[in-house]
């Protein structure tokens, strides 16, 4: 019994000093993601709750980019999704100013492409497209990041954006029902679906239109995490739409 005491006595400060060590952080917001506090508790910057740094550093991340006029429901409903799932989101523009959705809602993204960390996704969505689609800046940084890119998900006509970075060739796609025609014109190397919420070619991901994305955004936490997940993530938003496997999956 005293040598219990004594042992317990002896390593006393070395549980303190490890349990001093557990290292918080805020969740990403941008300002403050470089910052680590070593007591739980909010961010005195922004307010969020302090999460454990290892915590974050095992969350999936979803780079979201965004441009001026994309569609609300196309990057709020995944956004929900994934982070409902404890995905790490992070959103990115062109340049860091805020970006109009359907000329009534402002985002002010978290980065631009210049200083954007890698992400494990690359998500980008529709809405106005083409400009974005078209952009050798942004088609370029594409481009650059896939080597630490492992996917990429598309809503609605950001099918156009990942097509002409090349993400497109020689897969199967879909985008929205109205713009299927110009997908098959646009990349004829692509076999383009109509009809179906979601393609999954194992690296790539396309959905239909706005509201779909829920449904492939579900669809991706499923494959990542586990198809429990997503029935709950489904049950949390209340989305009674959400079908399991309802979507194409390439094998």
């Amino acid at each position: 019994m005293k040598q219990l005491l004594l042992l317990m006595f002896l390593l006393a400060p070395c549980l303190l000093f490890a349990q001093g060590k557990t290292d918080y952080v805020c969740p990403p917001c941008g300002p403050c993601d470089t910052l680590v506090f070593h007591q739980p508790g909010k961010c005195p910057h922004c307010g969020m709750k302090l999460i454990k740094k290892d915590t974050l550093q095992k969350r999936i991340s979803v780079c979201f980019l965004l441009y001026d006029d994309i569609e609300i429901l196309d990057f709020a409903g995944p956004l929900e999704v994934f982070a409902d799932a404890g995905f790490k989101v992070f959103t990115v523009a062109k340049h860091k100013q805020p970006v109009i959705s359907q000329g009534v809602l402002k985002v002010l993204p978290d980065y631009s492409i210049a200083d954007a960390p890698p992400a494990d996704i690359l998500a980008v969505f529709g809405g106005n497209a083409g400009p974005t689609s078209e952009d050798p800046e942004i088609m370029a940084w594409i481009k650059a990041r896939d080597k630490n890119t492992e996917r990429y998900f598309s809503v609605c006509t950001g099918a156009f954006i990942i097509g002409n970075a090349g993400l497109l060739d020689n897969q199967t796609a879909t985008t929205y029902h109205e713009k299927i025609d110009a997908l098959r014109e646009r990349f004829p190397r692509t076999k383009v679906l109509e009809n179906v919420r979601y393609v999954d070619n194992g690296r790539v991901i396309t959905t239909a239109g706005i509201s779909a994305g829920i449904d492939g955004a579900l669809h991706l936490v499923a494959k990542l995490k586990g198809e429990e997940e997503a029935l709950r993530v489904a049950r949390v938003m209340e989305y009674d739409k959400y079908v399991p496997n309802q979507g194409l999956t390439i094998r």
